[in-house]
């Protein structure tokens, strides 16, 4: 297997973790490009919709916490709260997403996928689950690990704590 110039074994000097101003910027690129590829699938799929990004994001943690309020998504997404009800109110009028009254507080609703909105979920994650797993397929189990590592470094430190949690319950 031919590796290109970018996805090449690591030198000496990242080895040592230290890293020379092109090294990340040839990173940087290889983040573009693969947050090109993790979305492109899922972004045809959207097209049919006329659904875009902000439209997954809320569909995919809603399946992730059956009875999400609001204010929790809002806090996940970390997009303004008009923004937010604008995606919603097109999930919801669409039948995909349904907003409950909440048991213990009437002022929050809960929302869940309804069966259509969970069939578009699992359609958009397999696409995303497939490329994902040929990735750590071809990149082998330490390459994962490491990977893993990297990303879970590139969380504002403010949040990881919560993000780490939020994944390790799903």
């Amino acid at each position: 297997m031919q590796r290109n110039r970018l996805a090449r074994q690591p030198g000496r000097s990242e080895q040592l973790l230290f890293l020379t101003d092109d090294q990340l910027r040839q990173g940087i690129e290889l983040m573009f490009f693969a947050y090109r590829g993790f979305t492109a699938d899922p972004d045809l799929i959207l097209e049919n919709y006329a659904y875009g990004r902000a439209h997954h994001r809320a569909i995919h943690f809603i399946n992730r916490k059956k009875g999400l309020t609001v204010n929790e998504l809002l806090d996940i997404l970390g997009v303004t709260k008009q923004s937010l009800n604008r995606v919603l109110r097109h999930l919801v009028q669409d039948g995909l997403v349904e907003s409950r009254v909440g048991k213990q507080d009437r002022r929050q609703r809960n929302l869940y996928l309804t069966e259509v909105g969970e069939t578009l979920e699992r359609e958009l994650s397999d696409a995303q689950r497939k490329r994902m797993r040929k990735a750590y397929s071809n990149a082998g189990p330490e390459a994962v690990h490491g990977f893993r590592t990297v990303l879970e470094q590139m969380i504002d430190p403010s949040l990881r704590e919560k993000v780490l949690g939020m994944a390790d319950n799903a």
